[in-house]
């Protein structure tokens, strides 16, 4: 069990490290790490270049969360004698995690990465889709009804720690989401003063570009 925690952890923060914004930067010219807020994540590509930058930055952003829940799925489905449920899941939040940590702090860009938001979409969308697919919908609605990329983000994390409290067992998933909460809130600060002093940009700003 340690030694198949370390090996996902390892893989998780490598395939976290593999980052939207590097492919942003080689179309458009523009290092995001440079510019609006400067950090590398598809809330920054979509406000300081544009929405179709920002939806590209999110698929691979996303995708990566997909993938490396998907592998451990993969994994789990041929190796099922070797782990209890509690423990596969707990592997799968490790390795969730990880993804998290290496897109926030890769270590290719000085451990300044993004914020997770796209990723932790993939991730809760591997997990169960139909979940997914609310806390999407409420990232939207809220997103565009308040005109705040933030509100959104927030209430996603929201509800990928209830449903993991809800429906995923062991204590230790649960834990986990509300680490992931605390990082998010934790990078996401700036942009909270922002919203309270209203000065935090809006997402119509995006539509302009």
């Amino acid at each position: 069990m340690v030694k198949a925690m370390i090996i996902f952890i390892i893989i998780g923060y490598l395939i976290g490290c593999i980052h939207g914004s590097k492919v942003a930067q080689f179309l458009s010219g523009v290092d995001l790490k440079k510019t609006g807020h400067g950090n590398a994540g598809a809330s920054n590509a979509t406000l300081s270049l544009g929405w179709k930058y920002g939806i590209l930055v999110a698929l691979i952003d996303i995708g990566k969360g997909v993938a490396a829940v998907l592998c451990a799925l993969y994994y789990f489905s041929s190796n099922a004698s070797q782990f209890t449920e509690v423990q596969m899941w707990l592997l799968t939040y490790a390795i969730a995690a990880s993804v998290i940590l290496g897109h926030n702090f890769p270590f290719h860009m000085g451990f300044k990465g993004g914020k997770g938001t796209a990723s932790i979409i993939g991730i809760l969308l591997a997990i169960d889709w139909k979940i997914a697919l609310f806390a999407l919908m409420l990232f939207v609605i809220l997103s565009l009804t308040t005109n705040y990329l933030i509100i959104g983000v927030l209430v996603f994390y929201i509800v990928f720690c209830t449903a993991t409290y809800l429906w995923i067992p062991g204590i230790g998933p649960t834990m986990i989401s509300i680490v992931l909460f605390a990082i998010a809130l934790m990078l996401h600060i700036e942009n909270i003063k922002r919203l309270i002093q209203g000065t935090e940009p809006k997402v119509t700003s995006a539509f302009k570009k």
